[in-house]
């Protein structure tokens, strides 16, 4: 009786904590909305115009993700971006863009809609492509000069593109079991 009272006065408090009278948050604007509005695919459908290089992300990273992330994106106050290859299979995987995530559109997708923390979505898609080629280069991926953009990034074949099992729900429209074989619906 008393874990469940306690549990209605939490979820009471932080309703009352989030209403206009503690002027917490604002309504988002259209700009805002148009902003995060847009979805990009594994295949990069969905990426936006421009480009970049991991050596033209250096100083972006270090004015706007470095204090955070590390200066070479090993860690800081936030997870590290860089390294762990190898280490899924161990008792403390080390789950980073370089060994772990299946898709590299992905990484654009989230710098984009996310980053900076304090400021999410203030890099122009430049430089978004610029420190995505960083956080690329750094995980040993791509070249330093490699020219990231929407034709490029989405040919980025990731480490560990194959670790990941379609998800075979009939309700998710993506694959469907035929034989306990994993086969894509045409």
């Amino acid at each position: 009786m008393f874990k469940s009272t306690l549990l209605v006065l939490l979820s009471v408090s932080f309703v009352m904590a989030q209403s206009p009278k503690y002027k917490v948050g604002k309504p988002a604007t259209p700009d805002e909305i148009a902003q995060r509005d847009h979805f990009v695919s594994p295949d990069g459908k969905g990426l936006p115009a421009g480009k970049g290089t991991a050596a033209d992300g250096r100083a972006i990273f270090q004015r706007r993700c470095a204090s955070c992330h590390g200066s070479e994106g090993k860690g800081k106050d936030e997870v590290p971006l860089v390294g762990g290859q190898g280490t899924l299979a161990t008792p403390k995987p080390l789950k980073t863009v370089g060994s772990y995530w299946p898709y590299s559109t992905t990484l654009f997708d989230y710098i984009n809609r996310a980053m900076p923390f304090d400021n999410p979505g203030l890099l122009s898609h430049d430089q978004v492509y610029a420190v995505s080629a960083l956080i690329l280069y750094w995980n040993g991926i791509i070249g330093e000069h490699d020219i990231m953009d929407a034709a490029t990034l989405a040919k980025v074949k990731m480490p560990n593109r194959e670790g990941f099992i379609a998800d075979a729900r009939p309700d998710t429209g993506k694959v469907r079991v035929k034989n306990t074989k994993l086969t894509a619906k045409r």
